[in-house]
């Protein structure tokens, strides 16, 4: 199924995990895909793997003044954007992250990636898309922006805040005649290497105990892969979601329906 031919798509956290698998994905489905992350030598590998003028940019998406940089970029070597994936991201670590433990700085530094990349993604990424008339951005928030995270409190809410400014920018688009839509996935547990940092940093959490754990609570009994996330981005990206916009799509073995 090429549901991406003729599109250029750009997805940030390229270089591992769920960014890694979107990207593939994307591409495998015709896309020209464009990759970014600050692990230059892992996205580097990632563009290498896809091959058909697959590239890579190395990125830090907290900083306003990359951005620009790397919209231009993939316009001039890919022709267009059309496809904005917010994927980029960090966890938090489940010792010392309850809301009276969290340190300010803690917060700034996950709100700066989780939160304010998205804002930036979205508000340099509308004109490029716009300007190629039209397509789609998906946002990943998470499981955790739709119930409380008292041992996650910052993450929690970074991603809770990206799935109300998803709504925001979905209404904003359409209200314009932009052609824009946008829409958040959120992941429960998902095997990656970001879960098992966060297993790892656990201070008495064994990290084998914990991914026990967080089986036990999926009411599908097993963690999520990578490809469950790319697959439900690809979808939100494609014209088969044309009427779908402001919308999240849970993608968490039942966990929110508990």
């Amino acid at each position: 199924m090429q549901r991406y031919a003729g599109k250029v798509a750009l997805i940030t956290g390229g270089a591992s995990g769920m960014g890694r698998a979107t990207a593939k994905r994307l591409a495998a489905e015709g896309a020209k895909v464009a990759l970014t992350d600050r692990q230059a030598e892992a996205g580097a590998k990632v563009a290498a793997e896809i091959g058909n003028d697959a590239i890579f940019l190395e990125q830090d998406v907290t900083s306003e003044a990359g951005w620009p940089n790397v919209i231009r970029a993939v316009q001039a070597r890919l022709g267009a954007l059309h496809v904005l994936v917010n994927n980029a991201g960090i966890g938090g670590t489940m010792k010392g992250a309850t809301p009276e433990q969290e340190t300010l700085d803690g917060w700034r530094r996950i709100h700066s990636v989780n939160l304010e990349g998205v804002f930036l993604g979205c508000k340099y990424g509308i004109p490029a898309i716009r300007e190629a008339g039209g397509g789609a951005i998906v946002n990943i928030s998470s499981l955790a922006a739709m119930q409380g995270t008292p041992a996650l409190a910052a993450y929690g809410a970074s991603k809770g805040a990206v799935r109300q400014f998803t709504k925001t920018v979905a209404i904003h688009c359409a209200y314009r005649g932009y052609n824009i839509r946008c829409n958040s996935v959120h992941p429960g547990p998902i095997d990656t290497p970001m879960l098992q940092d966060l297993l790892s940093r656990g201070g008495t959490v064994d990290p084998a105990e914990g991914r026990r754990k967080f089986i036990e609570q999926v009411p599908l009994k097993t963690l999520g892969r990578p490809e469950d996330i790319a697959a439900a981005v690809a979808f939100l990206g494609s014209d088969d979601a044309r009427f779908i916009t402001g919308e999240e799509l849970l993608v968490d073995g039942g966990m929110n329906a508990i």
